[in-house]
């Protein structure tokens, strides 16, 4: 039975994928999860796992190729079975090694306009650049109209040399530098954001780091830090606050039921948010271990799909970069996020006196169409009293 190699869609609002490399060669055997390729999508380069074990054929799409979800770009057969011709029925395609999206991914209708189809992504595009889609030829299946139809009417619009006076230096983002603009600004548009803000102590955090920092490490082969002690306690503090680990989709409100934890992390040009799923039921030492792998992926930019899928809730830390305070846009649906600043000694009252302690500042953001205010701010209380006593929330 020949298996169908597609290009899979591994985010809501993707249409295409860049192929970036085969892991395998034509002819060459492969095993089921084992790498296949390699893709680049609008938020990270990514490995796909092979779904059965054969041998690769009928490879249709080559490095450096942007290919359309659900396109077939090559086969997965028996040793000695030729590929199947375009005509073939029943394929078995290949599906994304993402686990399911803990029932909070919306549906994304795609509408149709003039015969053509048309995605919501790619009409929003056309509107805020004035491209009549009317006039486009979609190079999609079926003739459907792609982001990057419209982007590339929009620049040949705007093609016309800049007058002397206008030619100034510009920067072209990455694809996922671009995304990440685009989604940061519809978040912040389409999402009522609110902020609440807490300065906390963090010497016993800071105590508890220095404990154990010796044995996990030499334990696990890794080095733990404050972030790891933050994920394991904020997963223990979602479990009981429903509210805040929920999702927003399509006017409702979806309790997740697990607790994955995404960390947003810097990669060249741009920030990706790596995903430890199930962090509740983790233990520090497991925690540490993911997220330096996931890391070392990201940097390599080996991520897989499941590396970045699912998120419930997201913690973005700028405290080694000195950072005292900020604030961050939430990732849809998610219904909030948490931004760390860093652990700074500052002079606080301490029973009535003052005292020098080692503080840090968190700043919730939310989604005032899934929490309130005063939701926000009983959670918040609650990390605060995990961060007085860490060890007591990870054992």
């Amino acid at each position: 039975m020949a298996f169908s190699v597609v290009m899979p869609a591994l985010e809501m609002a993707q249409e295409t994928g860049k192929l970036v490399a085969w892991r395998k060669t034509e002819g060459e055997s492969v095993a089921k999860g084992e790498p296949l390729l390699e893709i680049e999508t609008d938020k990270a380069v990514l490995e796909v796992e092979s779904p059965a074990e054969g041998v690769l054929a009928g490879i249709k799409a080559h490095a450096g190729d942007v290919v359309a979800v659900g396109k077939v770009i090559a086969w997965i057969v028996r040793p000695g079975e030729a590929p199947p011709t375009e005509a073939s029925s029943s394929p078995s395609p290949l599906t994304s090694t993402a686990p399911p999206p803990n029932a909070s991914a919306p549906v994304i209708p795609v509408s149709t306009t003039a015969g053509a189809q048309i995605s919501p992504k790619a009409r929003r595009l056309a509107k805020e650049h004035g491209v009549d889609i009317t006039r486009l030829r979609g190079s999609g299946p079926g003739g459907e109209i792609l982001a990057s139809d419209v982007l590339a009417a929009a620049g040949t619009k705007s093609s016309s040399p800049p007058a002397a006076s206008e030619n100034k230096e510009v920067e072209t983002p990455s694809s996922i530098g671009r995304l990440m603009a685009e989604r940061t600004a519809q978040s912040w548009t389409t999402v009522p954001h609110f902020f609440v803000v807490r300065d906390i102590d963090a010497g016993a955090l800071v105590e508890a780091h220095a404990r154990l920092g010796s044995s996990i490490p030499h334990a696990r082969g890794t080095k733990l830090t404050h972030t790891d002690f933050l994920i394991a306690i904020l997963a223990r503090i979602l479990v009981r606050h429903p509210r805040i680990n929920a999702s927003w989709n399509d006017g409702l409100i979806r309790l997740n039921q697990e607790v994955n934890i995404g960390l947003a992390m810097a990669v060249g040009d741009g920030v990706v948010a790596t995903v430890i799923h199930n962090a509740d039921r983790a233990d520090l030492g497991e925690i540490a271990v993911q997220r330096r792998d996931l890391t070392e992926r990201a940097r390599a930019g080996r991520l897989r799909p499941s590396d970045i899928a699912g998120a419930t809730f997201t913690i973005s830390n700028l405290g080694m970069y000195h950072v005292d305070a900020f604030s961050a846009i939430i990732s849809p649906p998610q219904a909030a996020i948490l931004a760390v600043g860093s652990i700074t000694e500052r002079v606080v009252p301490l029973n009535g006196r003052p005292a020098i302690r080692p503080m840090m500042t968190l700043t919730l953001s939310c989604d005032h169409r899934v929490v309130d205010g005063a939701r926000a701010a009983v959670f918040l209380n609650g990390v605060a009293e995990a961060v007085r006593e860490p060890e007591k929330w990870l054992r």
